[in-house]
């Protein structure tokens, strides 16, 4: 398959409905679901032309770290729902292409099997701050021991959101699997007792000073997930976090909020290069990729096209999805008059309503 949607048609047809659904829809009448990828088109791309790019290089450097290209995979729970490799191939397909894997805390795969699985993956952890705030330090060391870079703090979650399909399935996991990073703590549980214990943690309660705490217990750089407002991001930056990224949560917990794309541009300004901001929602081909970057973020992430990948090829598909966007972004690069990542400056891409006004 030679596209992302071809990858994500193929992967509706094959997977249960329960398990499609769960990872196919968002959030109550799925309008910032749709706008997530349609939004996309409102932007133009300015093309820069009679520049040489024979030679392009799509390599960054983030947290010391060095992928091959900015585009890595977002926290997605429940892999093992999509293949039976799950997580693992995921993170075995990410560290074949040098780019980053973020592993979600609700993982059907723990984070030392996964660290076992690709010992020279570039590795990032997704957590919440659960209302056990040793559940959430333990989480936190084991991460830190099995050589994760950096931690995804997931912001916009204080429950889950309005998921209709979800209750119209009943939709449960299955029962041959658990969530596998919790067994440290509730040992004695079967799977369906860890996902009760792990549901009665999330906490409502969550604040800035929250944050602060979970910075103060750990030198890695802290993220920010799932902010949508200029004002949240001058709050991170105010707090000093590692970086942030600009996400809806797949338009999964409130709809009617902005696309990821619509709220990047004035998050940007906001921050204007204070601390690195990364990209989820919606993208699915290198154009996507290339407005991004455009619009302020250092890198992107997609979660999505990685579980469809995994559904119908496993680890070979992971790894021919991130190809894809390699190849269709490698394209847009040379046909845009870019031949690095920091030659992608903010007037080559811009509204649709830039050309209403000439």
């Amino acid at each position: 398959m030679n596209s992302l949607d071809l990858y994500e048609r193929r992967a509706l047809e094959i997977l249960p409905e329960s398990i499609r659904d769960y990872y196919r829809s968002g959030a109550g009448n799925e309008n910032s679901l749709s706008w997530n990828r349609e939004d996309f088109n409102n932007f133009r791309i300015r093309p820069r032309f009679l520049k040489d790019v024979t030679e392009r290089d799509m390599r960054l450097n983030v947290f010391g770290s060095n992928p091959s290209f900015p585009c890595g995979i977002s926290p997605t729970a429940m892999q093992r729902m999509a293949h039976p490799d799950g997580e693992v191939a995921s993170v075995r397909a990410a560290q074949n292409e040098n780019t980053v894997f973020i592993l979600s805390t609700i993982a059907t795969t723990s984070i030392e099997d996964v660290a076992a699985a690709a010992p020279k993956a570039i590795k990032w952890f997704q957590l919440y701050i659960y209302k056990d705030r040793k559940l959430t330090e333990s989480l936190v060391r084991r991460a830190e021991l099995a050589d994760f870079k950096a931690l995804v703090l997931t912001v916009d979650a204080p429950l889950f959101g309005l998921r209709r399909a979800d209750l119209r399935n009943k939709f449960s996991m299955p029962q041959h699997l658990t969530l596998a990073n919790f067994h440290h703590q509730v040992s004695s549980m079967g799977g369906s007792g860890i996902n009760e214990y792990v549901a009665k943690q999330f906490d409502q309660g969550i604040v800035w000073d929250d944050v602060k705490w979970l910075m103060s217990i750990t030198k890695l750089p802290v993220i920010l997930k799932g902010i949508l407002t200029k004002e949240d991001a001058r709050h991170a930056c105010n707090i000093g976090v590692g970086g942030i990224m600009v996400s809806n949560h797949g338009a999964r917990q409130l709809d009617n909020v902005p696309s990821s794309i619509e709220a990047l541009a004035e998050i940007s300004k906001e921050v204007n290069d204070e601390i690195p901001i990364f990209f989820d929602g919606g993208l699915r081909q290198g154009t996507d990729m290339f407005i991004a970057l455009a619009l302020g973020a250092k890198m992107c992430f997609i979660g999505r096209p990685v579980i469809y990948g995994l559904a119908c090829e496993g680890q070979s598909g992971v790894e021919n999805v991130i190809k894809i966007l390699k190849r269709e972004f490698d394209l847009t690069m040379c046909l845009s008059g870019v031949k690095n990542l920091s030659e992608i400056c903010g007037d080559m891409v811009v509204h649709k309503n830039y050309y209403a006004r000439l």
